[in-house]
């Protein structure tokens, strides 16, 4: 092969990205130079995050330039090397998806086996994904056996895993959030003991599956969620803040959290955080989930689009919540 196709930024949206935020470019496979390799890529991930990373603002990592390829976790197989430690044929996780064939260094590829599970799921369950809600639950908000969790989201690729880790781990009682009632039964399929629509109501619906109270909030939605879960809370309870899609693509500031005073007599601990400070319960993560994945006791859903001229539908469709578990495009 010798040509290569691209998903570019074509322009920065203001609120909900379109088609024509992104451009499909043609280039030529790229040749690698000393102590690089030339990965074909095999899936990629949509996040999120990404949608952040498309506004020209200081953040924790910095934007897409415009006219120029977009990045993101991706898995594929090497096909040229020019790297001693990395051979043709090898399958690496690295970062630069949104393209048909990646160009970088060999120090910023992994190589990950494919005999242990199938290679996506290094994308969601092995990866990033799957470490954001082991740390976010355990660590950041430090959950404790018996206690009751909400998560918002929980059908997607971090907050489905949440759940089941929290039951794991010996949570009392896990509750999620989801936006259709078919996300609302796969939850409970999952083994959350409460599961609601929040078009029915986040408050009335969250105050009725926890009439004990909320001691953990993993937040993946922010804004109306957020403001329910203070609400919510028992004395000290603790709240993982991963993300707040419902503000990613708004224009104006968002209408809640509007109990923040709650924090104080309540003693809350709302906490942010980013999955890459927690590279030290790597290993843990590691042993604790191929252990459960081996013996069946953990489920992880994946909707997979074809495609590499497709990438930017998935992540659109992502944004309106249009998958169950991890969004990936399989390039």
């Amino acid at each position: 092969m010798t040509s290569n196709r691209e998903i570019h930024l074509a322009s920065r949206p203001q609120g909900w990205p379109t088609d024509d935020t992104f451009r499909l470019v043609e280039t030529e496979v790229p040749t690698p130079g000393p102590g690089q390799i030339v990965v074909r890529n095999q899936y990629m991930s949509v996040d999120p995050y990404m949608r952040g990373r498309m506004n020209d603002v200081k953040s924790y990592v910095p934007p897409f330039a415009l006219d120029a390829p977009l990045d993101g976790a991706a898995i594929g197989e090497v096909v040229a090397s020019e790297a001693a430690d990395i051979a043709v044929g090898t399958t690496v996780l690295h970062g630069l998806g949104w393209r048909e064939y990646a160009l970088l260094d060999a120090a910023a590829a992994r190589p990950v086996d494919p005999n242990i599970a199938p290679v996506s799921a290094y994308l969601s369950v092995l990866g990033m994904t799957g470490l954001t809600a082991y740390a976010g639950l355990l660590e950041v908000a430090a959950m404790k056996p018996g206690e009751t969790v909400f998560v918002s989201a929980a059908a997607g690729a971090v907050g489905s895993l949440v759940g089941q880790i929290a039951k794991l781990k010996g949570a009392g009682r896990v509750i999620g959030s989801a936006g259709s009632p078919a996300k609302v039964e796969r939850l409970r399929a999952l083994g959350f003991d409460a599961a609601f629509d929040y078009h029915d109501g986040v408050r009335e619906s969250l105050r009725a599956a926890a009439p004990d109270g909320v001691d953990v909030y993993f937040d993946n939605v922010g804004g109306d969620h957020l403001e329910a879960a203070i609400s919510a809370m028992n004395l000290h309870g603790r709240a993982a803040i991963c993300g707040m899609i419902s503000q990613y693509n708004a224009t104006e500031p968002p209408a809640a959290p509007r109990n923040l005073a709650l924090v104080i007599g309540k003693r809350l601990t709302l906490r942010g955080f980013l999955v890459n400070d927690h590279n030290d319960v790597r290993g843990a993560f590691v042993r604790d989930v191929s252990g459960w994945l081996r013996d069946g006791t953990l489920s992880y859903d994946e909707t997979i689009v074809d495609g590499i001229e497709n990438a930017p539908g998935a992540f659109l469709g992502l944004l309106r919540g249009d998958n169950l578990g991890k969004m990936l495009v399989r390039v």
